[in-house]
C-alpha cells in the first residue's frame, strides 16, 4: 500500500507515477488519498510543472471496484467525493500539469487525463468514460469545457471506447505521442513552465479556468447519493461483462 504513489521532485519538477499494476493502476482509496496529498504537497514546494503517469501496461483502470460489494453507499459516495476533490485540486492547481497516458484508461483514470493542462496519449492508449451508465456525473463540466458540449454529450450518452486519434480530433488530448518520447515532451513542459514566475504561472492559471468547483461537487454528490448506488453499479458491471463476452 505504501507504494502505490511513486512521487519524484527534482527541482521544479514533481513526477508522480500510479503504482498497481496488478490492478491497471486502479484508483483504491488509499491511492485517491496518496494522489490528493502529493497533489496538494505540490502546491507548497515550488513545483512549477507536476506529471503523472502510471507504470505497468495502463495508466488507470478508474475506480477500484474491488469488494464494493462489502460497502455501504455512503461509504462509496465518500470515495466518489475524494475523487472529484482530487480532480479538482489537479485543475485549479497553480502549476502547470502534464499527464502522460498509455493503455486502457477507464471511468476516473480518464477523468484524471481530462484535468490536465497538457495531455499526451501514447498512440494505443484508448479512453472510456462510463460514470452516467450507472447515473454518476463525475467531471462532466470539465470533460464539456475541454471538447465542447456536443462532442461531450455524444460521448457520454454512448460510453463508448475511443482511442488516442479520435481523442486528439476533439481536444480530449493535446498531444498524440509515443512512450519513447516523452521525456522530451517533459523536457518542453519543464522549458514552458519555468518561463514565467511561481506567482505568474498561478495567476494566469486562475484566470485562464472557470471555478465551478462548488457547482460540480454538487452534481456529483447529487448523483451519488441518489438510494441504490451500489445496485447500479451492479448493474453496470454485469452489463460490462456480458459486453466484453
Amino acid at each position: 500500500m505504501d507504494n502505490e504513489l511513486l512521487r519524484r521532485h527534482d527541482g521544479h519538477i514533481t513526477h508522480l507515477t500510479l503504482n498497481r499494476p496488478h490492478k491497471a493502476n486502479a484508483l483504491s482509496a488509499s491511492l485517491v488519498e496518496a494522489l490528493i496529498n502529493a497533489v496538494e504537497y505540490a502546491y507548497t514546494d515550488d513545483t512549477r510543472l507536476l506529471v503523472i503517469d502510471g507504470g505497468g501496461g495502463n495508466f488507470c483502470a478508474g475506480f477500484d471496484f474491488a469488494d464494493y460489494q462489502d460497502a455501504s453507499d455512503g461509504d462509496l459516495v465518500l470515495r466518489f467525493i475524494r475523487i472529484e476533490h482530487l480532480l479538482q485540486q489537479v485543475y485549479h492547481a497553480p502549476y502547470a500539469t502534464l499527464a502522460l497516458v498509455h493503455g486502457r484508461n477507464f471511468g476516473a483514470g480518464a477523468d484524471i487525463f481530462c484535468a490536465c493542462a497538457a495531455r499526451i496519449a501514447d498512440p494505443g492508449a484508448s479512453f472510456r468514460l462510463p460514470g452516467l451508465r450507472f447515473g454518476l456525473a463525475l467531471g462532466t463540466r470539465r470533460l464539456a469545457r475541454r471538447i465542447g458540449t456536443d462532442a461531450a454529450r455524444a460521448l457520454l450518452a454512448t460510453s463508448d471506447t475511443f482511442d488516442a486519434v479520435q481523442a486528439l480530433r476533439i481536444h480530449f488530448a493535446t498531444e498524440v505521442a509515443p512512450r519513447a518520447s516523452w521525456p522530451e515532451t517533459i523536457a518542453a513542459a519543464t522549458c514552458a513552465a519555468q518561463s514565467l514566475t511561481p506567482s505568474a504561472l498561478a495567476r494566469m492559471n486562475e484566470q485562464t479556468t472557470a471555478d465551478t468547483r462548488a457547482a460540480d461537487m454538487l452534481a456529483l454528490v447529487e448523483s451519488a447519493s441518489v438510494p441504490g448506488l451500489k445496485e447500479r453499479i451492479r448493474i453496470f458491471r454485469e452489463k460490462t461483462t456480458q459486453e466484453r463476452t
